[in-house]
């Protein structure tokens, strides 16, 4: 039972934190991004700069669904590592359907490649 001159204490969502409690607590914490190989850290430097493009483009149907897929690909690969071969195939068929606006970046041509297109 607290009384009124004891302070309340809350803790909600504590997912991916770290906290200590008490007076020589010590926290620490460490946080690595997955192991990638050099055709994952590749692919992902040219989504990333593929991304970066499409913000220069006007909006349509089809590049919202790339920047939608570009932004997967990437979560994926920085979380695991590599992109599995239906993310890499989901990013094939909307580069093509892209492919009118695509062609001014060099950038979808270096994606375009990595991915075997």
């Amino acid at each position: 039972m607290t009384t009124a001159d004891e302070p309340g204490v809350s803790i909600g969502d504590v997912s991916h934190s770290t906290f200590a409690i008490g007076s020589h607590a010590h926290a620490e914490s460490h946080h690595h991004a997955a192991p990638r190989d050099s055709a994952a850290e590749e692919l992902l430097l040219a989504v990333r700069e593929l991304r970066a493009d499409l913000g220069r483009v006007r909006d349509t149907d089809q590049t919202r669904a790339l920047a939608a897929g570009l932004a997967d690909t990437e979560d994926e690969i920085t979380r695991t590592g590599t992109a599995g071969e239906s993310r890499r195939q989901r990013l094939r068929e909307l580069l093509t359907d892209a492919q009118s606006v695509l062609t001014l970046f060099a950038s979808a041509g270096t994606v375009a490649g990595l991915l075997g297109m």
